[in-house]
């Protein structure tokens, strides 16, 4: 691993097509060592095919991707090492317990036995799964699941953190303490990349934003450089994702699907 790098992600003209769709088209972008970076977009704009990318998930056509100063399509088991990944949906092995699953994970990372139990029951803890780790994942909510996948990425202190929509299926006390714990990871120099549909969140613990439309970049920054780009000066990111993706014109559809 190169021991210099400036960015954690760094992706330099990176395009995709599935078949006669442009998934991703041309994105250059760089994400710093110990920022949250917040990825928002519309349906279809891309996010999660870039997210596949950086875990060399997906290939793409064009363009270089790196991680942690490595070229993912060169070397990406150690970038995955580096890595923890909870995607939208995520598929636990469900015969299993979740105390069983997280000792397995722990497992594939090659932690240690006292290591892997330290960390574990920190984070039963934490996200208030304690007393139900001995339970079958399959009689597990979705929120119950969406933990187990969460603690999984943290386990073996990723470099890296990517989530996609972590948010989704948990309460608002656990979302916040989830949110807790991005800032704890942030103090350790822990870069986290988060796509999200939950504006408020990325307002709320994104140090930048960037906003994806048709497969590109659409804009990039911190909550006062996205207000001066749209022109929104105390605007809420809301009304700067809406403006800015053309869809700010959401009144006259709502009003015409009432008549």
């Amino acid at each position: 691993m190169s021991s210099s790098y400036s960015s954690i992600v760094s992706l330099k003209g990176v395009g995709k097509r599935f078949d006669r769709i442009v998934a991703v088209d041309n994105v250059a972008l760089e994400i710093r060592s110990g920022e949250v970076f917040g990825l928002l977009g519309p349906n279809g704009s891309g996010k999660s095919t870039m997210l596949k990318m950086l875990l060399g998930l997906v290939q793409p056509d064009y363009g270089s991707v790196e991680v942690l100063g490595i070229d993912v399509a060169k070397d990406p088991v150690v970038v995955k090492r580096n890595i923890g990944y909870v995607p939208e949906s995520p598929r636990l092995y469900e015969f299993l317990t979740g105390l069983e699953y997280l000792d397995f994970i722990g497992d594939v990372y090659g932690m240690t036995t006292d290591e892997k139990k330290l960390r574990i029951n920190e984070y039963l803890k934490a996200l208030e799964l304690e007393g139900r780790e001995g339970d079958m994942i399959s009689g597990y909510s979705q929120g119950m699941k969406q933990k187990v996948a969460l603690i999984s990425a943290l386990l073996h202190r990723p470099k890296l953190l990517i989530l996609d929509e972590p948010l989704s299926s948990l309460d608002p006390k656990s979302a916040r303490i989830v949110k807790d714990i991005l800032h704890e990871l942030k103090a350790q120099n822990v870069t986290t990349l988060m796509s999200t549909h939950v504006l408020e969140i990325a307002e709320a613990v994104c140090d930048r934003i960037g906003i994806m439309y048709q497969g590109r970049v659409l804009a990039l920054g911190s909550m006062d450089e996205l207000r001066q780009r749209a022109s929104l000066p105390s605007s809420g990111l809301e009304d700067i994702f809406l403006k800015l993706t053309g869809a700010g014109d959401i009144k006259a559809v709502v009003e015409e699907l009432l008549r």
